[in-house]
């Protein structure tokens, strides 16, 4: 139904820096919320960024200051520039949407399969 892909990853020295994309496509009705998560190795998946409806960002604590969430809603695109980046960032990002499709009324989350992200000199 609804597939999304990220893009953008790769190896980047510190204080680097990378722009990650998301591309939603499928048959979507509306996004209510796109958000960006992050899972490093022995971890758990974790939020990083996250935009809801209306425009309203948030972050967690670490990425704050550095990293910039965007959403491109014609388009079904949502972006993380990361700035200044740190190893403690190396992890694979992940896209998530929560969305409804059409024929149907209810919201569902979906992933994307990540982008893996190496922050190292």
């Amino acid at each position: 139904q609804v597939q999304l892909v990220e893009s953008g990853g790769g190896l980047v020295q510190p204080g680097g820096s990378l722009r990650l994309s998301c591309a939603a496509s499928g048959s979507i009705a509306t996004i209510y919320t796109m958000d960006w998560y992050r899972q490093a190795p022995g971890k758990q998946r974790d939020s990083v960024a996250a935009m809801i409806s209306g425009g309203s960002t948030d972050y967690t604590d670490s990425v704050k200051g550095r990293f910039t969430i965007s959403r491109d809603s014609a388009k079904n695109m949502l972006y993380l520039q990361m700035n200044n980046l740190k190893p403690e960032d190396t992890a694979v990002y992940y896209c998530n949407a929560e969305i409804s499709t059409w024929g149907s009324t209810a919201r569902k989350t979906f992933w994307g399969q990540g982008t893996q992200v190496t922050v190292s000199s």
